[in-house]
């Protein structure tokens, strides 16, 4: 099978958090909203921004906190001192812009997309969290580990993963494909959805089944996990079979449709990025193979 967007050896991501100050190598993400600022050049090198390009008359006006390293090339992320100018950045150095960050689906190389996703998750975390949940207060950054923690009440809050299953219903030699109804992303896919409060991953894998399309399963196995930071997920992947009539109940606020596919029918790209391309490219070589 092809790499994922997490498989990035011989090189490693490290993401425990330590306190750390910018040098002038350092790559510095910018995000606001869904968007994050870089420089693609051709065949989709990307580059981010260099603590070294940013002039000190706007280093004052940020903080820049640690996020990430891989291997020996530190990130951090540059966020307004002003919480309530925290989406905006006037300053746009030249060749660069912000775009979509699901665009990382196409940069090179292919640690530094893996880098600029799993930052993104951590943005999002420090975005949402700048007040107590419980008593409203300010949440300040711990100084140990990556934590925001309230000085008025002592709550602390940690960075939040969700769990969620990637799925592939099958039957026999052919798979279950569908399109979301929602998004930004239009090719056929598996079926998915988050876990919910007090459900297994395998109960989750049979109520979204249903719920999305309808259908009963069994045989229900594991097949593996990746780091999703557009969702702040954690993807559980899971393929099961048939049980019973394969007609489709389609769920259309989730699903824009749903179809079975033979393998030897299926058009699939590597994208050298996703769980969902990778199982449904492994289904399609095992199952014409025979």
């Amino acid at each position: 099978m092809h790499d994922m967007i997490q498989d990035i050896g011989p090189m490693k991501l490290f993401n425990q958090y330590h306190e750390d100050k910018p040098s002038a190598n350092d790559v510095v993400f910018v995000f606001q909203n869904n968007q994050i600022l870089a420089h693609v050049a051709e065949e989709s090198q990307v580059q981010y921004l260099k603590f070294e390009d940013v002039p000190a008359e706007v280093v004052k006006e940020y903080h820049f906190t640690y996020l990430l390293s891989v291997e020996d090339e530190k990130y951090f992320m540059m966020f307004p001192r002003d919480v309530k100018r925290q989406e905006e950045f006037g300053w746009v150095p030249e060749g660069f812009e912000f775009m979509h960050v699901n665009t990382f689906r196409r940069f090179r190389p292919k640690y530094m997309a893996f880098a600029a996703i799993t930052a993104y998750h951590l943005y999002i975390w420090y975005r949402d969290n700048q007040f107590c949940g419980r008593c409203g207060g300010h949440l300040h950054p711990d100084h140990r580990e990556r934590m925001m923690h309230c000085e008025t009440c002592g709550n602390a809050v940690y960075p939040k993963i969700s769990p969620a299953v990637i799925v592939g219903v099958t039957d026999g030699d052919r798979i279950l494909m569908s399109k979301y109804a929602r998004g930004d992303y239009h090719h056929y896919a598996l079926l998915a959805g988050f876990t919910e409060i007090g459900e297994t991953l395998e109960e989750t894998v049979r109520r979204e089944v249903m719920e999305e399309v309808g259908l009963k399963v069994k045989n229900i196995r594991y097949y593996k996990s990746q780091p999703w930071g557009l969702s702040g997920s954690l993807l559980a992947g899971f393929y099961c079979d048939l049980d019973g009539s394969d007609e489709i109940t389609l769920e259309e606020e989730e699903l824009k449709c749903a179809e079975w596919f033979k393998a030897s029918e299926m058009e699939i790209e590597p994208d050298h990025v996703s769980l969902t391309r990778e199982m449904m490219e492994k289904f399609k070589n095992d199952h014409t193979k025979r």
